[in-house]
């Protein structure tokens, strides 16, 4: 069995996220895909994210209708800053040696990859795969996977709070929930 784990803070999950998950589920073969949202990231603390609870449930929204997606929610449980080591060992201990992990980070986070809590620890718990998506991307040590998509959730946002349209940009149910709850005004 191969499992991917897609860890982030999801604020808010868009279409690139979903493109750049299916790309993994099929260029991988993997057989389930658990969007992992953290707590508080420990590479973002200098801003305050939509509450948690909101997050997952636009993860729940965009996912409903993907047999493979699923939604891990253990680090939001947790107290504190959440590290991938602490779930990704807690994700073994669940599904047994005999299964194979996948990591999905995104290249913009793969120069940082060397302060990650005990990183040399995470490579053999997980292959790492990157998620390139922008048009200048370099070649990486890891298993690769490219789709041009110019989407953000910074970019998504500051249109929010520009009074921009975001339509296109986020699944249906998740423009819903932003405009319900009021988020990023």
């Amino acid at each position: 069995m191969k499992l991917g784990f897609y860890g982030g803070t999801f604020d808010p999950i868009h279409n690139g996220h979903l493109i750049l998950a299916r790309e993994a589920v099929e260029t991988l073969g993997l057989d389930r895909l658990y969007f992992i949202p953290n707590a508080v990231s420990p590479h973002k603390t200098d801003r305050v994210a939509a509450p948690s609870h909101l997050r997952a449930e636009m993860i729940r929204a965009a996912i409903e209708n993907e047999p493979r997606f699923d939604i891990e929610e253990m680090e939001l449980s947790r107290p504190g800053v959440s590290y991938t080591i602490d779930t990704l060992l807690a994700l073994r201990e669940r599904f047994g040696e005999d299964v194979e992990f996948f990591y999905l980070v995104g290249e913009d986070n793969v120069a940082s990859l060397s302060t990650w809590r005990r990183v040399d620890e995470l490579h053999h718990l997980a292959t790492f795969a990157v998620l390139c998506r922008s048009q200048h991307a370099t070649p990486l040590p890891y298993v690769t996977l490219e789709r041009r998509i110019d989407i953000s959730a910074t970019n998504i946002r500051k249109r929010i709070a520009n009074g921009q349209s975001i339509r296109y940009l986020v699944p249906d149910k998740v423009h819903d929930l932003i405009l319900q709850n009021s988020l990023y005004r």
